[in-house]
């Protein structure tokens, strides 16, 4: 053990175990986490060459075999749960994306949530069993987040009842599903549905692409890998084109909306559940920007506690990089974000599943809040994991440039985010229709439930403003329930602003939709300000929940950074909403600077609390035991252009060039 890394350890004030156990939600789920990792760290069946030194078609391979064998592991061990499930598959796959993400991802839960018992009995076990291999093709080359604008078709003919598929231009063109270029053989592809002449919008078919016995494209489809990416090498992202598919009437699924023989079509009970599955990712997304950024700040900081540079005082010993102030204020923020993202995640998934169950027994009251909120906060987390990651590579120096170091594996694995899924400022702009229209209901006087309750608050405020003299003029900046409110009393306030800007629009006799447009960055600030609010508050509900003293104090300590440094970073709309004094920001910047050495000897014990082996963690720089450099060396060793003393070419080019000259 490094003896650095060894003294950071014994400097911890808490009991790292017991924080362990709150981020997997008890003694009992780390205990099993542990155990399905075992299984997969301690298979020689998952034990492999290093993907970095591999071409992309070899890290596709080892991909599909390591899938393959998976299924065969889950099978053996009899692992059922869809979180021990995913907790395997992340194990095996050490969190980069692989070909069967999108069938088990989604593939298998839009069946769950939109097939039929009678679809299910046809396509469902089947799936389970890997005779089908699915993917989810919705996204067009022309079209992606705007899923109105989505060209595909597909027609129903009563004669043959049959749907007709069709890709009417080069832009209507399926691009970008994952699994869709060489692995799957079926997928669910959303179209336009048309009936006797009139189009009811998206809606989801099953569709066969591929023969079941020799893996070649059906009739009519073509189908293949849409090549390299910035990222995913080890994904066949790929491209479908369908010319005149068809498929039975009952391909179409049809839990909430329906064809008859005739043709005649009943509408769903919401226009949002053909979104469910997406719904469900977002929720998901939230939780990986959690673990991505965990992942970087452990290899950022266990990094930074052993590396020695330059000099605080001349002729002094170089100290640990993690000792100057500029260090700790790059990546203690990021570790207090990290923190309240993964409590976020366990607030989503809690909270998709409860309202999913009440969907499934018939009440669709809290699907346009799920649907609000889910995108809302995967914009809001992928944005600021996506930049947290990139500080902690460049936190590294120049080792972070290194994949050895992980951070770039980290970083090109998990900026997608910001685009799949919903694009992220298109996300926001999705919240902010859910706050505007809530702030009109609360202006005409309906008292609002759930997350946006806040603007009935706000609006009685406006209605029934206190005298100056009784209004708050002191805000705690030591204190995360003062905290609490003066975000929720911000949201409000840019809800609040982008609404009026709206109206302000209007009145130039702009149409509602260009009025919309014009107010695009008040909207997408309200929405940020909003999922900010909603970060804060669920961070400091958490603690509520935490009966150790010292876990409570050293979390409360991250809470209390994020907080102010929220403030800090946004220090504009508290000074123009009347929030804050500039003495108390200036206030907010000294106290940020005390929480930054409070949070010094807990750095190290901290990130240790994620628990991530080195076999998972896969970096040079977040070794456990801190033996950074020997390590490096031999790592660089394994090069593949070190295979050879002398490279081929050199004697093909430079040798003759030499004899030339």
């Amino acid at each position: 053990m490094n003896p650095d890394i060894l003294k950071e350890r014994q400097s911890a004030t808490f009991d790292v175990e017991k924080l362990t156990h709150i981020l997997d939600g008890g003694p009992e789920k780390t205990r099993r986490r542990r155990e399905i990792e075992s299984l997969v760290i301690n298979d020689p069946d998952f034990q492999h060459e290093d993907p970095n030194f591999m071409s992309r078609s070899e890290r596709y391979d080892l991909a599909v075999k390591k899938s393959a064998q998976m299924i065969l592991k889950l099978r053996e061990y009899g692992i059922a749960d869809p979180d021990e499930i995913y907790c395997y598959k992340s194990c095996v796959h050490r969190d980069r994306s692989a070909p069967l993400d999108i069938h088990l991802g989604m593939f298998l839960p839009t069946l769950l949530n939109q097939a039929t018992p009678e679809q299910m009995d046809r396509f469902f076990m089947a799936a389970w069993n890997l005779e089908i291999i699915g993917t989810y093709a919705q996204t067009e080359m022309g079209h992606g987040t705007h899923l109105r604008g989505l060209e595909t078709t597909a027609t129903y003919d009563p004669a043959t009842q049959e749907f007709v598929l069709n890709s009417p231009t080069v832009s209507s063109i399926k691009w970008w599903p994952g699994g869709l270029g060489k692995t799957s053989n079926h997928a669910i592809v959303l179209a336009q549905l048309h009936t006797l002449g009139n189009c009811h919008g998206l809606h989801a078919f099953i569709v066969p692409i591929r023969n079941m016995s020799t893996h070649e494209a059906l009739p009519g489809i073509v189908v293949g890998d849409i090549g390299p990416k910035f990222g995913f090498h080890e994904v066949d992202n790929g491209f479908l084109k369908l010319e005149n598919v068809r498929i039975p009437r009952e391909n179409m699924l049809m839990k909430y909306a329906q064809v008859e023989p005739d043709g005649s079509y009943a509408k769903p009970p919401s226009s949002k559940l053909t979104y469910g599955t997406m719904v469900f990712i977002r929720s998901m997304i939230v939780g990986e920007s959690a673990r991505a950024l965990s992942k970087s700040c452990t290899i950022a900081i266990r990094y930074s506690s052993v590396r020695h540079q330059s000099e605080i005082r001349p002729g002094e010993p170089e100290p640990q990089i993690l000792d100057y102030q500029a260090q700790q204020y790059k990546l203690f923020p990021l570790l207090a974000t990290a923190y309240a993202f993964h409590f976020v995640g366990q607030y989503m998934n809690t909270t998709y599943h409860r309202i999913t169950g009440d969907i499934s027994q018939g009440d669709f009251s809290e699907l346009p809040e799920l649907h609000a909120l889910s995108a809302g906060l995967k914009a809001f987390t992928t944005w600021a994991a996506t930049a947290g990651i990139e500080v902690c590579r460049m936190s590294c120096g120049g080792h972070g440039f290194s994949c050895s170091s992980a951070l770039p594996d980290i970083y090109v694995t998990f900026t997608p985010t910001c685009t799949y899924e919903g694009e992220n400022t298109v996300m926001m702009l999705q919240t902010a229709r859910y706050l505007v229209k809530s702030y009109r209901q609360a202006q005409a006087g309906q008292q609002l439930s759930g997350i946006v309750s806040y603007l009935n608050e706000a609006e009685q405020r406006r209605v029934q403003p206190q005298p100056v003299s009784a209004r708050p003029t002191v805000v705690n900046i030591n204190d995360l329930a003062s905290l609490v409110e003066v975000y929720k009393l911000r949201a409000a306030k840019l809800v609040e602003l982008a609404a009026k800007s709206i109206q302000q629009e209007l009145q130039h006799r702009k149409s509602q939709e260009d009025a919309w447009n014009y107010s695009a960055i008040e909207l997408v600030r309200a929405s940020d300000a909003h999922c900010h609010y909603v970060v804060v508050k669920l961070f400091a509900a958490k603690l509520a929940e935490i009966g150790d003293t010292a876990v409570h104090s050293v979390l409360s300590t991250l809470a209390l950074l994020y907080a102010l440094h929220g403030i800090a970073q946004n220090s504009g709309h508290f000074l123009q909403a009347g929030l804050l004094s500039v003495p108390q920001v200036l206030q907010v910047s000294v106290r940020i600077k005390e929480l930054l050495s409070q949070l010094r000897p807990n750095a190290v014990p901290l990130v240790d609390a994620f628990n991530y082996q080195d076999a998972m963690l896969q970096s040079v720089l977040g070794r456990y035991d801190g033996n950074v450099y020997e390590n490096m060396f031999e790592w660089a060793r394994r090069s593949p252009l070190n295979r050879t003393e002398v490279h081929e070419s050199y004697h093909k080019y430079l040798k003759p060039l030499q004899s030339k000259l």
